[in-house]
């Protein structure tokens, strides 16, 4: 009985932090460049269950079949699908679009795909590469950008914006600059190319669920894992007065969210059965009149 308790106590447990992910991922559906976490659900190890004490000796024990302890959310997997574009009057404002392709590799709507040894490729994708005050490098799919008072182009929340030298975009006092889809700077005046703003440095990130999400837009990558600068040839284009959209699926959120509540409940209610079970047994079962 008691086992019965700990597997919908983990169940509750489980379906709560994937209400959470879930209402995380509404609360984010109008920050650019978000990318929506999808909670990833396991069950604990099952155990085989076998008759003991009325066997005949020198026989195997009956086997009755087997049972799972409950189950546990593992970790939240982001997706990196592309956003949709929509235009802003601020010349700060930046979106990607990437459709990074690996040779001999036709990804699904998932950026997955299967090779014939059973493997598993992962799409790259393109990221602005930032550093934040210790001089580490972050990436970000959220390209609202401010200038400081040093005249360096940075994040909201304070990330430096790094150019194609590794060093920090700095925009030198210049209001009138326009970038085309291939990160070529000009003045948007007179139509010239501008020598002293350095274009993005954008990142391509060999596999992306190796990214780790830190908070304010920005993932953090391990030291050992594959990222490289995008090079000519890869389909990654940069929108000015633009801003990419989340990727959170609201109608399939809400979906979720009332799936989650429901499994919620109905965990509750097994609870609450074994609550009233363990007080017969305690308070009825055995009473002497």
């Amino acid at each position: 009985m008691l086992r019965g308790l700990y597997t919908a106590t983990s169940g509750m447990m489980a379906q709560q932090r994937r209400h959470e992910t879930i209402t995380n991922n509404i609360a984010n559906m109008n920050t650019p460049g978000y990318k929506a976490d999808n909670p990833m659900i396991r069950s604990f190890p099952e155990y085989l269950i076998q008759r003991i004490g009325d066997k005949p000796r020198g026989t195997l024990a009956p086997k009755l079949g087997r049972v799972a302890q409950g189950v546990f959310m593992e970790e939240k997997v982001p997706t990196f699908g592309q956003g949709d574009l929509f235009e802003t009057s601020n010349i700060f404002d930046f979106a990607l679009v990437s459709n990074l392709q690996v040779e001999d590799a036709t990804f699904d709507r998932s950026g997955k795909y299967i090779n014939e040894d059973g493997e598993f490729i992962y799409q790259p994708q393109a990221f602005f590469t930032v550093i934040n005050e210790n001089g580490e490098r972050r990436y970000t799919r959220n390209g609202r950008f401010v200038v400081n008072p040093q005249g360096e182009l940075m994040t909201p929340s304070g990330y430096r914006v790094l150019g194609a030298n590794g060093e920090p975009v700095q925009m030198n006092g210049r209001a009138n600059v326009k970038m085309d889809k291939q990160g070529n700077v000009y003045d948007s005046l007179t139509g010239l190319r501008i020598n002293d703003v350095q274009p993005f440095l954008i990142s391509r990130v060999e596999n992306p669920n190796k990214l780790v999400r830190e908070g304010h837009g920005v993932f953090k990558l391990g030291e050992d894992e594959e990222v490289r600068a995008v090079e000519r040839g890869d389909l990654v284009e940069i929108h000015q007065n633009h801003l990419e959209r989340s990727n959170v699926d609201p109608t399939q959120s809400m979906i979720d969210m009332m799936t989650a509540m429901r499994a919620y409940e109905a965990n509750q209610k097994v609870i609450q059965f074994y609550d009233r079970s363990l007080d017969k047994a305690v308070n009825e079962v055995g009473r002497i009149y």
